[in-house]
């Protein structure tokens, strides 16, 4: 079972990828692509689960899932604006990721050793 959450993330994270840099072609399919990659990759995230008590960890948690909600909205914006708005969702999402992908290993890091 942990091996298929590895895979789902990882296809969907190259769904995201792969669907944002469609997206300046023009494709039709790449806002669809990009959806289905961000809901992928946010269920993922969603289903990952931090029971500990650590504050620190748990803020960052929450971070990691405003950034996966940012995502799915990135891609909901591709498909209902005109223009390039749903860039700013994707750069919001896409710095809450990045920050916590970081962050949480560090935390638990810490965590273990204390």
């Amino acid at each position: 079972m942990k091996k298929i959450c590895q895979y789902t993330y990882m296809v969907g994270g190259v769904l995201l990828v792969v669907g944002a840099a469609l997206y300046i072609t023009k494709w039709a399919g790449a806002p669809y692509l990009y959806l289905l990659g961000a809901f992928l990759f946010g269920a993922m995230q969603m289903q990952d689960r931090y029971t500990g008590t650590n504050f620190v960890i748990r803020r960052l948690r929450r971070q990691q899932l405003a950034g996966a909600i940012a995502l799915m909205v990135a891609g909901i914006a591709m498909l209902v604006c005109k223009h390039n708005e749903w860039i700013l969702c994707l750069l919001v999402g896409c710095l809450c990721e990045l920050y916590t992908a970081f962050r949480i290993p560090q935390e638990l890091e810490k965590e273990k050793h204390s």
